[in-house]
């Protein structure tokens, strides 16, 4: 099988063509458009199309796994200090260390075990991350996140452990309509006095930004299709 390398003109094209996409959104929304992050979302893709859009001008990337994410990112965080790196993907508590080690963000905070081993990581190393809650708002028994009966709960007891709580994070289960997942998301937290909200994503992402997102997470719209039968 032949894989087509990425070009930077490419990537870039695409690049801008989302970007441009969030900000009519937020504008039309009454929103400014410096108001919603773009997050790429680097996860399985090639090194070449990283580098496209390092190219690019992109600064903010999202990644599931922590391994994998440092093979993409663990050289360049070194030569780049603008790097801003989100884990988008569940986080296993032998991975912490490694995680705050090398993310600047963790989207996906959905269990007291968990709460506790990021902050006694963050007090080990006198480093914290910014730490949004993973929210289950279609109370999938198959996806991780907090259940909705429980999230104010849970919000409380991460302040407690003193956990920087800056949002929440859902993934709309597949085949339902995204925009009632979001609007449930922007009202929890309001209610939690949380103003970030990391929603949407290559399908949906101008709904998100129409309903508040400050991030949302868009893979293939950035990268184009995942490439497969690469070596």
């Amino acid at each position: 099988m032949t894989v087509q390398v990425e070009t930077a003109e490419g990537l870039s094209g695409r690049l801008d063509a989302v970007k441009a996409r969030i900000s009519a959104a937020a504008v039309g929304a009454g929103r400014p458009a410096e108001a919603v992050d773009l997050v790429a979302i680097s996860k399985t893709q090639p090194d070449e199309r990283i580098s496209a859009a390092l190219a690019a001008g992109q600064r903010l990337f999202g990644e599931n796994r922590v391994q994998e994410a440092r093979a993409h990112w663990a050289a360049r965080r070194e030569m780049m200090q603008d790097l801003e790196l989100h884990l988008v993907g569940p986080l296993q508590t032998n991975k912490v260390r490694d995680a705050v080690a090398l993310f600047d963000v963790i989207q996906t905070l959905d269990r007291p075990k968990l709460a506790a081993h990021l902050a006694r990581e963050f007090d080990r190393v006198g480093r914290q991350l910014r730490c949004f809650i993973q929210v289950n708002t279609g109370e999938e028994p198959q996806k991780a996140g907090v259940l909705p009966a429980d999230i104010d709960n849970f919000v409380a007891e991460c302040r407690t452990l003193g956990l920087p709580l800056v949002g929440l994070m859902c993934i709309p289960p597949a085949g339902e309509p995204a925009p009632p997942h979001f609007m449930f998301l922007r009202e929890i937290a309001a209610r939690n006095g949380l103003t970030g909200l990391s929603m949407g994503m290559s399908a949906d992402f101008e709904a998100a930004t129409e309903l508040g997102a400050t991030h949302v997470r868009v893979g293939t719209g950035v990268f184009g299709p995942r490439v497969t039968g690469a070596s």
